[in-house]
């Protein structure tokens, strides 16, 4: 008798547990890129399919992905933009989570390819209910 009733409250924790998780998912925003994929496929501005495939820029690109990437204190958003790099001019577009990580991720590119060679089209993403309460529980 015991063992039946530790069963049943262990399956009714586990279906709590499960209803819990169910309900806090349903109220997170899908992400929706929509409309920057859009804007991305203007053939006005370079696009990642558009990256030259000589060795210097591809390691012109290399340098500065490597760079960025390693910054651990870096959002996911910012490690990864999109890096552009064509005759020895780069491109930076795509969203960063602050102005902060903007700046950052500007002059690690200019320090790499020289500040006359880098064109930034970064963008700070605003904040969505996800990121506001895991920036909460960090302070």
């Amino acid at each position: 008798m015991v063992r039946f009733k530790r069963a049943v409250l262990a399956n009714s924790l586990g279906l709590l547990v499960f209803a819990a998780t169910s309900a806090f998912s349903a109220q997170q925003v899908p992400p929706d890129n929509t409309k920057t994929n859009q804007r991305d496929q203007k053939t006005a501005q370079p696009t990642a399919g558009q990256q030259k495939e000589n060795r210097n820029d591809r390691d012109l690109t290399q340098k500065i992905r490597r760079s960025i990437t390693q910054d651990k204190s870096f959002s996911t958003y910012a490690r990864n933009i999109k890096i552009i790099s064509q005759d020895g001019t780069v491109t930076l577009r795509g969203p960063v989570r602050s102005a902060e990580e903007k700046k950052s991720i500007e002059a690690k590119a200019n320090e790499i390819a020289g500040s006359t060679h880098v064109k930034s089209e970064l963008e700070v993403a605003p904040a969505t209910p996800a990121t506001k309460a895991k920036s909460k529980d960090t302070h």
